[in-house]
């Protein structure tokens, strides 16, 4: 059975589950292991978690919360974070033809390059929300929200790190899917100075909060 997410876990399982939740870059390593099922499932085993992640990532050499994870994950139609199932990880490696870490290694640069098409991108941004969203609730909870979005916004959206100051101190525990969506049609369509932003428009009210908050502090 699945590992349940909500299950108490000791300070190493918590640690190691923390590794594997994805934002760096990879580091140059050439294991010649096969990418073996039986290397990261025991026979009794249909899960591989957090300590077979980081031995996964280890044999590719990629570290666990390079963005490349987030991709591959979203190939393999991976349905919890931190967590490959074996029908997940057989029908994923088979689709990308890949039996040893050299070839899934020549493949980093093509499941980086996924990043930049726009409705790829928009499409894996999509996937991050139920993928990282812990199955019993239906919200993100906005510690995961914001390490997602520094994840995949961080580095490519300029008003992020004012976002995620004014997520610090609002009163927003939790992220939905609308405001989740929300947030990326912001990124994409609002400018830095937020002079353009519609504030009769559709956008919810998490958005529209942070246009207020951040005009009042540029107005000091």
């Amino acid at each position: 059975m699945p590992v349940k997410k909500k299950r108490k876990s000791s300070g190493s399982e918590e640690s190691a589950l923390k590794k594997c939740k994805i934002t760096s870059f990879c580091r140059t390593q050439m294991p010649s292991r096969l990418i073996n099922p039986e290397d990261h499932f025991s026979s009794t085993d249909d899960v591989v978690g957090p300590e077979g992640m980081e031995k996964f990532c280890e044999d590719i050499g990629v570290e666990p919360e390079n963005i490349i994870m987030l991709v591959l994950a979203w190939k393999l139609e991976a349905q919890n974070m931190g967590f490959f199932t074996k029908e997940e990880w057989i029908k994923g490696m088979t689709s990308l033809q890949c039996d040893q870490p050299e070839r899934l290694q020549g493949k980093l640069d093509y499941l980086r390059s996924q990043l930049n098409d726009p409705v790829t991108f928009k499409n894996i941004y999509r996937y991050a929300f139920d993928f990282a969203r812990d199955k019993n609730q239906r919200s993100l909870d906005m510690d995961t929200a914001k390490s997602m979005l520094a994840l995949i916004l961080g580095r490519t959206w300029p008003l992020f790190p004012v976002f995620h100051q004014f997520l610090e101190q609002s009163k927003y525990k939790v992220m939905n899917k609308d405001q989740w969506y929300n947030v990326l049609e912001f990124s994409r369509t609002v400018n830095t100075d937020l002079r353009n932003y519609d504030e009769d428009g559709a956008w919810p009210v998490l958005l529209d909060e942070f246009v207020e908050w951040q005009k009042a502090r540029l107005a000091v």
